[in-house]
């Protein structure tokens, strides 16, 4: 028996730690090629972490609840004497995560020292260029001794892209794209690698999602409504207090801790406005109410987030500048011709913004489809960092607390963020009389280098004119 060793990979996001939420396997138990592991927690997402070898558990090296570093070795594995690439034990961390070596033979002796980098095995003193991978003829497709060799999959024609062919052997990808891959339904073998090297990424994996006309449902965290505490693992940052404890202190980590310093970055980077609005939304909660029983979205979430979401995109249309970024380094303003919009989600880990990708080309149902998804993974306690980036203006919904409007803080990098309020009933003026009337209050803060007083107040009023008219919602699009 070997006893192989599985490190605390880099997700790919250059993270250089990641805290251990739950084990899923022990010591003694059999585990095989793709089996997940383990679920640990970046400060960007959780993720679960599959292991890349056969064999049986012999040690879990840390427990719940501890942050690792990146490229620790987390738990060894005895596999099969004789098993391909057992020379190498220790590299297993992240299949074709790093610069790989430089080639050399399989039987040398150790490798020369490395300096460490994120995903714990670091890189050559020689060079950083992968050996070219050989065609399935009878040969395994060693990469020098940088990263064991995996035993070859059943033969596909192979593929070719700007950084050398792929051949019908085990694809190069990280086990957090190998997860995102199996999760997906996307064969590895049939996709079209992008990365150094002939390395498969996340994004050639959404690509060949995408090509298969098979919609991904983004896997972010949170809607409107926040998930049940239940829905995920317990924090480990919130310990029990003693009864007579004055104090409790909580280590601020993972995703706290960024979302922590993106909010002091963006108060102190963005020159922030805000501005209210209240109005009648009485027409959109019976419109809301006319959907739930049209039985063309039967099995579809229809609220009045969906409707709210929509009005955005409306106004967005009619506002086109409001949609854009800020430039320092080149000093430019940049329009966004889509929109990623996003949902601002309290979850039992922290504050994270996912967002919807293209949701101004969506219909309604789909758009009701992306952000059920969005609660769906909510409920699950994950988010993914892809479905976290990119995003252009957000919602965040602080009416479902009984909160009627807030000042919200921009999400970097972002233009704009409207903050929903409860919807109440409330003595209001219509059609010349006192009558009770559903009633809201929207907060929009922007960039005020991006949008001016009056772009800031005719998107406001857009949104509020979509949503007290719902019929402009088709006059208007």
């Amino acid at each position: 028996m070997t006893i192989r060793e599985f490190k605390m990979p880099d997700v790919g996001e250059g993270l250089t730690e990641a805290e251990i939420l739950k084990w899923y396997v022990q010591p003694g138990d059999t585990v095989t090629d793709g089996q997940v592991v383990c679920e640990v927690e970046t400060a960007k997402a959780a993720v679960e972490l599959p292991i890349p070898f056969d064999g049986v558990v012999h040690a879990l090296l840390f427990e719940e609840g501890t942050t690792v570093d990146v490229g620790q070795v987390i738990i060894s594995v005895e596999t099969a004497a004789g098993s391909p690439a057992e020379a190498a034990p220790v590299q297993e961390a992240a299949p074709a995560a790093a610069a790989p070596a430089a080639a050399a033979p399989a039987a040398e002796a150790a490798p020369e020292a490395r300096q460490p980098v994120l995903v714990g095995y670091g890189v050559s003193t020689a060079s950083t260029k992968r050996r070219p991978r050989k065609a399935p003829a009878g040969t395994a497709g060693q990469n020098g001794t940088s990263a064991p060799a995996v035993p070859a999959a059943p033969a596909v024609p192979a593929q070719q892209n700007g950084n050398g062919p792929v051949t019908g052997e085990r694809p190069l990808a990280k086990p957090p794209v190998r997860k995102l891959a199996k999760d997906l339904g996307i064969d590895l073998a049939s996709v079209v690698p992008t990365g150094d090297g002939g390395v498969v990424t996340r994004e050639d994996v959404h690509a060949a999602a995408a090509a298969a006309l098979t919609p991904q449902a983004p896997q972010a965290v949170a809607a409107a409504t926040p998930a049940p505490a239940q829905a995920a693992p317990a924090p480990a940052e919130a310990p029990a207090a003693e009864p007579s404890a004055r104090e409790t202190r909580i280590p601020v980590k993972g995703v706290r801790k960024v979302t922590a310093q993106a909010m002091v970055g963006s108060a102190f980077t963005a020159p922030h406005v805000t501005e209210f609005i209240t109005f009648d939304v009485t027409r959109t909660m019976k419109l809301v109410q006319e959907l739930k029983a049209d039985p063309d979205l039967a099995g579809l979430r229809i609220n009045p987030l969906l409707l709210i979401a929509k009005a955005v995109l409306v106004a967005v249309r009619r506002n086109p500048d409001v949609n854009a970024s800020w430039d320092e380094a080149a000093q430019e303003i940049v329009l966004k011709h889509y929109v990623n919009l996003g949902i601002a989600a309290a979850t039992p880990r922290g504050l994270i913004v996912p967002n919807i990708k293209d949701a101004h080309a969506k219909t309604l149902p789909e758009l009701s489809e992306a952000l059920s998804s969005l609660v769906a993974t909510a409920r699950d306690g994950k988010t993914s960092p892809a479905d976290m980036q990119n995003g252009t203006l957000t919602i965040t919904n602080v009416g479902v607390f009984g909160v009627d409007t807030g000042t919200p803080i921009l999400n970097p990098g972002e233009s704009a963020i409207l903050a929903v309020g409860a919807i109440k009933l409330q003595p209001w003026v219509h059609k010349g009389k006192v009558k009770p009337r559903q009633v809201t209050t929207l907060a929009l803060s922007f960039d005020h280098r991006l949008i001016d007083g009056e772009l800031g107040s005719r998107f406001l009023a857009d949104i509020a004119a979509v949503l007290e008219h719902p019929r402009r919602l088709i006059t208007w699009s």
